[in-house]
């Protein structure tokens, strides 16, 4: 008999852990809270959503694992986290994938996460915590003319983290934080990092599975958060992602595994037992990794390259994590090249609220290209056709023997996708910077 596993998320992360764990051949049903419609489409297996709630709705999410006797829950998105919820159903009885609301302080938490890499000698920007206007301000007042990041303590929806150029448009993000609420008012304030020829340092995200016991690398990928091409305009959520980056060499590879070392011995010595995914937003500055942020989850676009790419049965992961027998496993990806393009409402990240209701056309086309995955985030379905329901609507992944194959195919895609009254946005330099190392 085939087990009913559930993930807690709504998006394109959530619709590549749902399509990875029912390919498992001991999972018959997956449960996705809330979900989305397009879910379905990634398999033939069952997936039942919950749209109407949140994944902080923490006790009907309790009570619907009862009721569709839920094997193990994968708890996969940030809110969920810091809402305690894997504390909630474990003293429930429930096996569980995700950390605890102590361990993901790492990320709910950028001021506990910065004061945590201080302790155990992670390298990281120099920065400084501040819970008022006023503090920020004399601060700056008290600083040379720089370039600053402003960033909110709290969970903003990958949004709240604001470059400014000098101090007198630091002051001005910080009191644009203040649209964050609570999740702003602890908020912080970083040197910008860059070369010593004034050109930006280049991102990318690293990713480890642990058991709270032993851990494994996953891989690597490099987001694009900035809504616009030459990463202009408004940070998102993420607008596209490439993997493997070939930023990556051995020695920022061995760099990176030191980081997750020394992380994971610092959350067991804090008596915080990691279990799950962990995210490192690494930024390299003449060739030293730095630590940007640390997320307790897949970081998502990332998870719809990565985890397709891995060849074990996600299920049997899952349960190496649950187990403490990660140690007893070899990780295995197939080596191929993902690049994927979101596709976007015009307006987002502001206002999309007029592309709301739209219809979105060509995805059943599309996605019968050959190396071509779509996963689905803020869709609706009516009938046989589809709407948008959110900013980012879907996830274009194609996938190559190389970046240029790859990004060639999921552009390819884009082409047949359209939403009514020309509302669809992506950006089309996905994966430019290796792009120009190959080229």
């Amino acid at each position: 008999m085939g087990k009913t596993i559930a993930v807690i998320d709504a998006g394109g992360r959530g619709a590549a852990l749902v399509a990875s764990y029912a390919k498992s051949p001991q999972v018959s049903r997956v449960l996705a809270i809330p979900g989305n419609d397009y879910m379905q489409e990634n398999t033939s297996k069952p997936v039942k959503i919950f749209p109407h709630l949140k994944t902080t709705s923490v006790k009907e999410i309790i009570e619907i694992c009862k009721k569709e006797n839920v094997y193990f829950v994968d708890v996969a998105q940030d809110n969920a986290v810091a809402a305690g919820l894997v504390d909630e159903l474990e003293k429930n009885g429930f096996k569980t994938v995700g950390p605890t609301k102590s361990a993901g302080e790492l990320e709910w938490s950028k001021a506990y996460s910065r004061e945590f890499m201080k302790k155990y000698a992670i390298a990281q920007p120099e920065y400084a915590i501040f819970h008022s206007v006023l503090e920020g301000e004399k601060y700056l007042d008290s600083q040379k003319d720089q370039p600053w990041f402003v960033k909110a303590s709290g969970l903003a929806e990958g949004k709240g983290a604001l470059p400014a150029k000098n101090n007198k448009e630091a002051k001005e993000k910080i009191l644009e934080l203040q649209k964050f609420g609570e999740a702003g008012k602890t908020y912080l304030l970083e040197k910008w990092l860059r070369s010593s020829d004034g050109s930006n340092a280049e991102e990318f995200s690293a990713f480890a599975i642990s058991d709270g016991n032993s851990w494994q690398l996953l891989g690597f990928a490099q987001d694009h958060k900035r809504v616009n091409n030459n990463d202009e305009g408004e940070n998102t959520g993420g607008m596209g992602v490439s993997t493997p980056p070939l930023v990556i060499t051995e020695d920022i590879r061995k760099q990176t595994i030191d980081i997750f070392e020394k992380t994971f011995q610092g959350l067991q010595k804090e008596k915080r037992k990691y279990k799950g995914i962990l995210y490192l937003g690494g930024i390299l500055v003449e060739g030293k990794v730095y630590i940007i942020e640390y997320n307790a989850r897949w970081g998502d676009p990332e998870c719809e390259v990565i985890l397709p790419g891995i060849l074990n049965d996600f299920f049997e992961v899952s349960m190496a994590v649950i187990n403490a027998t990660i140690d007893k496993i070899k990780i295995t990806t197939d080596k191929k090249a993902r690049v994927a393009v979101a596709g976007a409402a015009k307006g987002y990240p502001v206002d999309y609220s007029k592309v709301k209701g739209k219809e979105i056309v060509g995805l059943d086309k599309a996605k019968l290209l050959p190396g071509i995955t779509i996963f689905g985030a803020g869709i609706k379905k009516q009938d046989t056709n589809y709407f948008v329901n959110g900013g980012r609507i879907f996830y274009v992944v194609g996938e190559g023997r190389n970046v240029l194959e790859a990004r060639e195919k999921a552009y390819n895609a884009l082409k047949l996708i359209s939403i009514e009254g020309e509302n669809l946005h992506f950006r089309t330099d996905i994966g430019w910077r290796d792009v120009q190392r190959v080229s």
